[in-house]
């Protein structure tokens, strides 16, 4: 388990506290036979377990619950944490109904060593669906070896073998558990795949349209988006073919990665255009931090490219929009950048242009190929 990457641990530890039902059904059940066999038996052992078994049963029921509320916020050390604190509880529970069974055979109760042999099986049957190995191999074993004990304890060749026969079951419990939580770390990573896939350029491993968008739906405060698109891309596909094309897709992506850093979101929306969502304040700060990307990129887009044919030289158009007010559809918000950048395509490329038109007249200019001509506004 501590090779998994976060996300795989993080659906794991999903399904491990999906475990709702199971572990009321399991608990109650615990509890009613304990009561059952201390009230005809009259034993106080019976009824101190008993006791044990309810207070272990309620305090994993409220930290289910506890986990479900909280799971949304929870980081990568946090599920470690939570994992921990569910193999703890369910370490307590099995032994607390192991401590059961081994009370039934020290005071001879054969109606009782029945009963907390079903539930036993009904236990380790149960927490072997939890796909956590050493969570099932622990809990399994301080609940099986009091039984084992007391089975070897016996006078009767028969409870050897059933000591035997326990041990045999508890092994076979091991391959289990690692045979599941492979099949369900498989189903996940496939899972994990295809979302990826569904949200992700094939070519340059930038987001794609469609997790910008749900990005920028998420997003709870004022952000520039900017619409980039290449000048002279076509130029390059039509010289050296598409695969040299490809190839500058990627490191245009790289580049603009570069000068996002890890404040903002770049997004290929197809061909060779891209989107990039920046989170900024409200206000003039909001337009200078967006209007200094929009210099960084296009004067970054501006500088040579390697490619297998040789150095290229192209360069970038862009589009700003700043969304202070969230009123307006998502699409719409996206058609204002891309007014911009077509504002700024047809004044000849190597440009910007803001999408707000009374401003547009003072705030945009001219970009040349060379990166020591970029404007400074």
């Amino acid at each position: 388990m501590q090779r998994l990457d976060p996300d795989t641990r993080r659906e794991l530890a999903h399904l491990l506290y999906s475990s709702m039902p199971l572990v009321g059904t399991i608990s109650a059940a615990a509890v009613v036979i304990g009561t059952v066999m201390a009230w005809v038996v009259r034993d106080p052992g019976y009824a101190a377990i008993t006791a044990a078994l309810v207070v272990i049963g309620a305090l994993r029921v409220i930290k289910l619950l506890m986990f479900a509320a909280r799971f949304d916020q929870l980081d990568h050390d946090a599920i470690i944490y939570w994992e921990r604190l569910y193999g703890l509880g369910a370490a307590a529970f099995g032994l607390a109904v192991g401590a059961l069974s081994a009370r039934a055979f020290q005071i001879g109760d054969g109606p009782g060593i029945w009963m907390c042999f079903g539930l036993s099986m009904a236990f380790c049957v149960g927490i072997v669906s939890r796909v956590s190995p050493w969570i099932v191999m622990s809990s399994s074993a301080v609940l099986l070896i009091p039984t084992v004990i007391a089975c070897l304890m016996q006078p009767e060749p028969v409870y050897r073998m059933g000591a035997g026969m326990v041990v045999l079951f508890w092994i076979t419990l091991r391959g289990t558990s690692y045979r599941l939580t492979a099949a369900f770390t498989e189903r996940i990573t496939a899972q994990q795949a295809l979302r990826r896939q569904a949200h992700q350029d094939f070519l340059t491993g930038l987001p794609n349209r469609a997790a910008f968008i749900e990005a920028l739906r998420q997003l709870d405060q004022p952000a520039a988006i900017i619409a980039v698109d290449l000048d002279g891309f076509k130029g390059v596909n039509d010289r050296f073919g598409h695969q040299a094309g490809d190839a500058l897709l990627c490191q245009v992506g790289e580049r603009l990665l570069d000068c996002l850093g890890e404040s903002g979101l770049a997004a290929r929306f197809g061909g060779d255009e891209f989107m990039l969502l920046l989170p900024v304040p409200a206000g003039s700060a909001g337009r200078d931090a967006a209007l200094a990307l929009t210099r960084a990129v296009v004067a970054s887009l501006a500088h040579p490219f390697s490619l297998a044919g040789g150095v290229v030289q192209i360069g970038a158009s862009a589009g700003i929009f700043l969304a202070e007010r969230r009123a307006a559809e998502t699409e719409a918000l996206l058609d204002q950048a891309d007014r911009a950048l077509y504002a700024a395509k047809r004044a000849g490329g190597h440009q910007w242009r803001w999408a707000d038109a009374e401003t547009a007249a003072g705030e945009w200019a001219r970009c040349r190929v060379a990166p020591a001509l970029a404007p400074a506004l």
